[in-house]
């Protein structure tokens, strides 16, 4: 095959693939054309590109799901070849066909690849005539919700419904009894719908306690195929991933070998050319010490997590994948060296049910330092949306060995900053310090077995860090900053400033030192004033940059705090981060507004999003925990259930409305 050299890359898709795709295009000296909806017209990887063109509306399937609008850009741009990323388009064999037919090079698999790992029946029944282990299930063509019931039996229970056409966790449910299955198919089915236009489902027998391990090949278009060793991603939340690792640590050279050389076999028989990933779920050891693992689908893209094989062969992938697109030959079999792990950010509240947040990110500062990367598609001020997944950033960390890797991740997130949103920062931290993880006792139900209880910030220094932030403000903002503030005629009556975390009241009583200027002692509530708290100093502030920093001392310790304030709505809430911890404040006013209190029995939208179904009627008679609604966010469903027993006598939502969080949907009485 003679060498295409390509000059131009159009990125179909957004946000920080689209970012990092093009920093690789950048090094290459290879110019970027990036698309884009409307909601993301002037986000980073637009305004990074070298030309842009909006395709289409914020909802995915008007824009970033528009082959034909995609195609049209690449003409209207002189794109010489197409990047998909990841999700999107990135597995649809239709949008690879229509980009070769359009006279670009596709960068990715062939169509006739796509074809045969999208379906994870045909899948299945390829690699498993390659002599690769498979997962004992059910992938026959019919539907019928009575065969799925009789083969569910077959199979027994618990096992998994899964979308034939896709991954991600979308579609996916388990299911541990019989009773469940009608309801669960129709969920799944929904979800596979929305997210793949493909409704069909397969059935697979749930492993007990597996652990999730993937191999990355690449092959190229001389015959040639390649591994690039293992990546474990074991830890995941609703079947998605949430930290990844390479190398395992269940891996001994001789089990590598052997899932490597598994994932080759399934390279071979589908002739495959590009990156791709061979993903297994490996059992735990039966009674003779033995390794099961078995097949369980190729992801025929870029993986979310391949900076972690990044991290330890030093290739870089995206560069590799537009070599093998030019038509030049595989890289000599790199050497696995030291160890790396990825963190996903995700704008989602953990303690909540994971559910996805939106709003504005009002500071975000990333991590940097040895072994630290960052790849990120948001900034301060970015709008989080209720269109595309809730993923935020990656952070990569590598070391000499794992315990250094996890080590650097640990710092790396202690440091980050993303203020203004929810986000699983602390819960990224409390997994990687919980003793089995540091341990390597991983398995995809990690974070259903162990409690990870939320390290807190004292309430009490994020409310001093608040106060003395506050006065920083305003000593900056005073016509005459050397002037003191908050003069009054008794200089040795207390100050008060009231805040509430959560529900927690939480009152701060000082007396600032005009003598010595930064100087303060607080009271505690609880002595009305007659006996000091604690003493406290003003040490730094800087007030540059949207946020404040912090230096202070309180009880004969010095801090640091990161603190930034936000009014809204006529009220002031301060977040506050110190030491890796991190809190959420809210000031109270001096004269409250009225609270509008919602009826008893509400039923509300937990997050912003669309309606998908209404199940009851006014009238209708309900229990506990019966389920009233769907919604969907971020490409996940969400079930609203009633509060209480009683009757509906109100519906204020119907299939289709797209709701705001803690909107009205039903009234139970």
């Amino acid at each position: 095959m003679a060498i295409q050299s390509i000059q131009k890359i159009l990125i179909a898709n957004r946000g920080e693939i689209a970012r990092r795709i093009a920093r690789t295009c950048r090094s290459l000296g290879i110019e970027v054309v990036a698309v884009h909806s409307e909601a993301d017209a002037d986000a980073l990887f637009v305004r990074e590109a070298d030309q842009a063109v909006c395709i289409g509306p914020a909802p995915s399937a008007d824009s970033y799901l528009r082959i034909d609008h995609i195609l049209d850009a690449a003409e209207r741009t002189g794109a010489d070849a197409v990047h998909p990323g990841y999700g999107f388009l990135a597995e649809n064999a239709a949008f690879a066909r229509a980009v070769g037919e359009a006279g670009l090079v596709f960068i990715g698999p062939t169509p006739e690849a796509i074809d045969k790992m999208g379906s994870k029946k045909e899948a299945k029944a390829l690699v498993e005539a390659a002599g690769v282990p498979v997962v004992p299930g059910y992938d026959g063509s019919s539907q019928d919700p009575a065969k799925l019931a009789e083969e569910a039996a077959r199979v027994g229970y618990p096992l998994l419904l899964k979308a034939s056409a896709g991954g991600g966790g979308k579609g996916m449910k388990r299911v541990d009894r019989e009773a469940d299955l009608v309801d669960a198919i129709a969920s799944a089915k929904r979800e596979a719908k929305s997210a793949f236009g493909d409704d069909t489902l397969l059935i697979e027998k749930y492993v007990v306690q597996p652990r999730h391990i993937e191999v990355q090949i690449l092959g190229d278009t001389h015959g040639q195929v390649m591994h690039l060793y293992e990546r474990e991603c074991s830890i995941q939340r609703r079947h998605q991933k949430v930290l990844e690792e390479s190398p395992s640590p269940a891996l001994d050279d001789a089990l590598r070998e052997r899932i490597c050389e598994a994932a080759l076999k399934v390279a071979r028989a589908i002739g495959y050319v590009n990156a791709g990933t061979v993903e297994f779920i490996l059992a735990q050891p039966t009674e003779t010490g033995e390794r099961p693992f078995y097949f369980l689908e190729v992801n025929t893209r870029l993986q979310v997590e391949h900076p972690v094989t990044e991290g330890v062969t030093g290739l870089d992938l995206v560069r590799e994948q537009i070599r093998v697109a030019e038509g030049h030959p595989l890289p000599p079999q790199p050497a696995m060296r030291g160890a790396a792990l990825e963190a996903r950010l995700y704008a989602e509240d953990p303690d909540g049910g994971y559910l996805p947040q939106s709003g504005d990110l009002l500071h975000f500062v990333a991590p940097s330092g040895e072994g630290v990367r960052v790849d990120g598609g948001v900034e301060s001020g970015t709008e989080i949306g209720i269109h595309y997944d809730p993923m935020l950033a990656k952070i990569v960390t590598t070391g000499a060995d794992r315990e250094e890797a996890r080590r650097r991740m640990v710092g790396a997130l202690r440091s980050l900053v993303a203020f203004g949103i929810t986000t699983n920062r602390d819960h990224l931290l409390r997994i990687l310090r919980h003793p089995a993880y540091v341990a390597g006792e991983l398995h995809t139900h990690f974070l259903d077995e162990h409690p990870l209880p939320r390290a807190e910030l004292d309430p009490a220094l994020a409310c001093v860090a608040a106060t003395l932030a506050g006065f920083a403000l305003r000593r900056a903002s005073a016509p005459m900053p050397s002037l003191p503030r908050g003069f009054r005629n008794n200089l040795y009556a207390p100050q008060s400033v009231s805040f509430t975390i959560g529900e927690a009241a939480h009152d701060v009583r000082y007396v600032h030192d005009h003598r010595r200027p930064g100087h303060f002692t607080f009271f505690s509530a609880a002595t009305e004033g007659e006996e000091p708290r604690s003493e406290g100093a003003l040490l730094a502030a800087d007030t540059e940059g949207g946020a404040v920093t912090l230096r202070f001392v309180l009880d004969g310790v010095q801090h640091r705090a990161l603190c930034l304030r936000h009014d809204a709505d006529a009220a002031a809430r301060w977040f506050v981060q110190i030491g890796g911890r991190e809190a959420t404040l809210d000031e109270r006013p001096r004269f409250p507004a009225r609270v509008v209190e919602l009826p008893a029995g509400a039923c509300v939208a937990p997050m912003p999003g669309k309606v998908v179904t209404v199940d009851v009627a006014e009238g209708d008679s309900v229990t506990e925990g019966q389920r009233v609604a769907v919604m969907e966010a971020m490409k996940m469903e969400h079930t609203v259930l009633a509060p209480t027993d009683g009757k509906v006598v109100a519906v204020r939502v119907a299939p289709g409305d797209q709701v705001e969080a803690a909107e009205l949907l039903v009234v139970v009485e």
